[in-house]
């Protein structure tokens, strides 16, 4: 006979009286559509811009147009500006920003970032012509080019960031997480809970915390939400307690167990959400 395989859920069922599931991390990408060609750069450089001859050095311009500008801004807003070397885990550097915008109470820049990363960007390269007129051909490519990150403070989303690559054709990227939407309802509304980096160990009221972590929906913002709600009466545990242990949030379906609790088996007192 061999030996019984063991799962994450098999070794914590029994240890989790509530299993909230919501959204993660959502990442949402930002582009130019009529800018992904090299055909539509030629007609963005000629009819927009007005270019007799489609360079690729009006890139750098803009470019530089574009970080005097945030310069600028930070500069106006007294926004704090930070570089990134090359081994800084942003959050962590972050993390003290976001908590003085958290203590301001009110939905503000935190903090402007600036990193060199790999982004796929709008390259040239000169072609060989009988004519005196230069002519190139475009193509994409990898470069390590500058990027911003403008680090936010919202009123219903908590910590989020807009990154905005320096280099044509600007590709940018939208960060939120759907655990910290989760915990900024749960504030608002008075429930009590111990906050993890990245989710919620323990709640006095379960199922307003299941119905605050459930409201990031896609009535709100356009995002899916990852599970259905249930209907209160499915969150009645059978017997009472002062504090519930509740689902790690950034791992789904997977509780946190707690060393004081028991193994027992599944019954209507656990309440747990899909196995994965």
């Amino acid at each position: 006979m061999g030996a019984r395989v063991v799962t994450v859920n098999g070794v914590l069922g029994g240890h989790v009286k509530l299993d909230i599931e919501c959204l993660d991390r959502v990442y949402l990408n930002a582009y130019v559509p009529i800018l992904q060609s090299s055909g539509q750069v030629v007609a963005f450089m000629t009819q927009h811009l007005g270019l007799p001859i489609p360079s690729p050095a009006i890139f750098d311009k803009i470019g530089q147009k574009f970080r005097r500008a945030v310069a600028s801004f930070a500069e106006a807003h007294d926004i704090p500006w930070v570089k990134f070397a090359k081994d800084d885990r942003k959050a962590d550097v972050m993390a003290p920003y976001f908590k003085r915008a958290a203590a301001a109470g009110r939905p503000q820049v935190a903090a402007i970032g600036v990193a060199q990363e790999f982004q796929r960007v709008w390259t040239a390269y000169r072609r060989e012509t009988s004519t005196a007129a230069p002519q190139f051909t475009f193509a994409k490519a990898d470069r390590r080019v500058t990027c911003y990150y403008f680090y936010l403070w919202d009123a219903d989303f908590g910590p989020a960031f807009i990154k905005v690559c320096a280099y044509f054709p600007h590709p940018a990227k939208i960060w939120v997480n759907g655990h910290e939407w989760a915990k900024q309802q749960a504030a608002r509304a008075g429930i009590a809970f111990t906050e993890l980096s990245n989710g919620s160990p323990l709640v006095r009221t379960p199922v307003r915390c299941r119905r605050s972590a459930t409201g990031c929906s896609g009535h709100h913002r356009g995002v899916r939400p990852a599970m259905a709600a249930p209907p209160p009466a499915a969150l009645r545990p059978s017997r009472p307690a002062g504090r519930v242990l509740v689902g790690d949030l950034h791992a789904p379906g997977r509780g946190v167990p707690h060393p004081g609790v028991r193994r027992a088996p599944p019954g209507p007192g656990i309440l747990r959400g899909p196995d994965r």
